[in-house]
């Protein structure tokens, strides 16, 4: 039996896609569809999100996208102007918290800034991001 350490002791830190992938189930209104080998994230019909195996793709604001590739391991997507992909090298806390800021971000903005969950809601007036278990730097 083990207790879900690692050998150094630590828990388990998860991949960038299961860590957005426990979000996903955190926030509200998301349609989770796989499409081929990617798995596609839309919130009221508007795909936001796309994995296709380590590399995740998000549609973001402009200005964000802009300031997203000047990040590690980010490039522009092939989908367009406003998406941007994310394939670390390493992945570390930094990585993460890029995954599920972007992840965030995009949901967002697919279900315009006054559709925000109610769960959500009360964690942003709290100033805390919702983070999935077993995700955080601390790991």
């Amino acid at each position: 039996m083990t207790d879900g350490r690692g050998s150094n002791g630590r828990g388990h830190s998860p991949s960038p896609a299961e860590a957005i992938d426990r979000l996903a189930a955190e926030l509200d209104e998301i349609e989770r569809r796989e499409a081929g080998i990617a798995v596609e994230y839309a919130r009221g019909g508007a795909v936001f999100a796309i994995r296709e195996g380590l590399r995740l793709s998000f549609r973001l604001r402009p200005e964000v996208a802009e300031a997203a590739l000047r990040t590690p391991d980010t490039t522009r997507s092939h989908r367009g102007n406003d998406w941007i992909a994310l394939q670390p090298l390493v992945v570390d806390g930094f990585a993460l918290d890029r995954a599920l800021a972007w992840f965030e971000s995009a949901w967002r903005l697919a279900g315009g800034r006054a559709r925000v969950g109610c769960r959500f809601r009360d964690r942003i007036e709290t100033k805390t991001r919702p983070r999935p278990e077993g995700v955080g730097r601390g790991r």
